[in-house]
């Protein structure tokens, strides 16, 4: 039986996963995509807590352009609400998705907005 993407996502996830963690020094930006939005928080894991997070929902994020210009609003957005939180320098956790396309466009976006990665 063919394997869905869905199932692929969630073994590649697994594997990233466990190499990835976010560190108060370091702290790890996850990325969840969905078929109109795109959401992306960093977060703390050895606290278990999210300094920052930006979606696509946000009221000064809407775009009259596409997706990907959304997502590069998005992590523009979450950079600075980053840098206010004093990070800068991050993991990139692209959560099993392909870096291409709306998730490329928000680590464009962030790292445009000031974060290192």
């Amino acid at each position: 039986m063919a394997v869905s993407k869905q199932d692929r996502r969630n073994k590649i996830r697994k594997r990233v996963r466990k190499s990835i963690t976010g560190t108060a020094s370091r702290p790890r930006l996850s990325v969840f995509r969905s078929n109109k939005e795109i959401y992306a928080q960093i977060i703390d894991d050895v606290e278990g807590k999210t300094l920052a997070a930006a979606s696509s929902r946000d009221k000064g994020v809407t775009a009259e352009g596409n997706k990907s210009k959304q997502a590069e609003l998005v992590g523009k957005a979450l950079a600075e609400k980053a840098l206010k939180a004093g990070v800068e320098t991050i993991s990139f956790d692209r959560s099993g998705y392909l870096y291409h396309g709306r998730v490329k466009s928000l680590a464009e976006g962030a790292r445009e907005g000031g974060l290192k990665f």
